[in-house]
């Protein structure tokens, strides 16, 4: 199975659940930071997983972005986000794309999610059809991850796996 993990990260909480999951996804893995992800989707794509974090109730936006950079985060390009790279990336074919978020706290039913906002965004641009949404818990800002997320990451890339696989 063919798979792409775009991931934007700034406190490194993200990259760490992008990595986890792609652990699991199989063989053919390409894992990158949203700053490098490609404009045009390879064809023969079989699944795109996309992961940023929750900022203000949804995905980041380059003034959140610039916010965080300001209070220690690291980021190679404030400009550009999921967000913005979900609005211009081309698939050539539909393709099945999973959706994933790191949010501060523990709480499931606080309001907002980047990781559905993306998935929103997924069938707003018609990039494919939804498979899945998750979302990975932080301690704080700036993390680190809670306990057992890495192994719940982890647990959700073997489901994607297997429930991709079953489609082909």
């Amino acid at each position: 199975m063919n798979t792409l993990v775009v991931y934007e990260s700034m406190w490194g909480n993200t990259r760490a659940v992008a990595e986890a999951v792609a652990e699991r996804l199989g063989d053919e893995v390409t894992l990158v930071d949203v700053a490098d992800a490609p404009e045009r989707l390879p064809a023969d794509l079989d699944l795109l997983v996309v992961g940023g974090p929750t900022h203000a109730f949804s995905m980041s936006r380059a003034s959140t972005r610039r916010d965080a950079v300001g209070k220690g985060a690291d980021s190679r390009d404030v400009e550009r986000g999921i967000r913005e790279w979900l609005s211009t990336v081309v698939a050539p074919e539909p393709v099945d794309v999973a959706t994933f978020d790191t949010r501060v706290g523990s709480v499931k039913h606080l309001p907002g999610s980047a990781a559905k906002a993306a998935g929103r965004d997924v069938r707003r641009h018609h990039l494919g059809q939804l498979v899945a949404t998750a979302s990975f818990f932080v301690d704080d800002m700036d993390g680190p991850l809670s306990d057992g997320e890495l192994d719940r990451a982890r647990t959700w890339g073997a489901s994607l796996a297997g429930s991709t696989a079953a489609h082909d």
